[in-house]
């Protein structure tokens, strides 16, 4: 029989340095519930697996790269989790009625994530178009430079 390796757990140093964040900043997600250690350790160190590192780098991502608060993070995540719940709930139905249930409420989280993304995609939108009108006028002042104008001294007169 095949030994099962442990689960790597890593303390709240490790895993802050491998996602790229603070301790200070795990710690305050633990205290607002975005994230709830794997385990403790006998001396009472948070200890946290490959899942909790994946939740992590999730937060860190839709914090920094996606501009969402915490609270918008905390509704995202419970979402995620909804889901799961809920396809495991779907698959193991076979009540049409409870099935319907299901479906109806992922329908409306789905709503709901679509009313949260939106106004962000909007916003991007918005922001690219207005960065290449700034580079377009850029490009066209670069390219005034490039065009060289003539030189009224050196010209010579038309009568001539």
């Amino acid at each position: 029989m095949a030994d099962v390796a442990e689960p790597r757990l890593l303390r709240i140093q490790e895993a802050a340095a491998e996602i790229g964040i603070t301790p200070r900043t795990v710690r305050y997600y633990e205290e607002v519930g975005l994230l709830k250690p794997a385990a403790r350790s006998d001396g009472d160190y948070r200890l946290f697996d490959a899942d909790d590192l994946e939740r992590l780098q999730a937060i860190r991502a839709l914090r920094d790269d996606a501009g969402f608060s915490l609270a918008e993070i905390a509704g995202l995540l419970e979402d995620q989790e909804a889901r799961v719940a809920d396809r495991q709930r779907l698959r193991s139905s076979h009540d049409p009625e409870e099935q319907r249930v299901v479906l109806l409420r992922a329908r409306d989280r789905v709503v709901r994530q679509l009313a949260l993304l939106r106004p962000k995609h909007d916003r991007l939108a918005s922001m690219i178009v207005d960065a290449e009108a700034r580079r377009a006028r850029i490009e066209g002042r670069l390219s005034a430079l490039d065009t060289p104008e003539p030189d009224a001294s050196t010209e010579v007169p038309a009568s001539a």
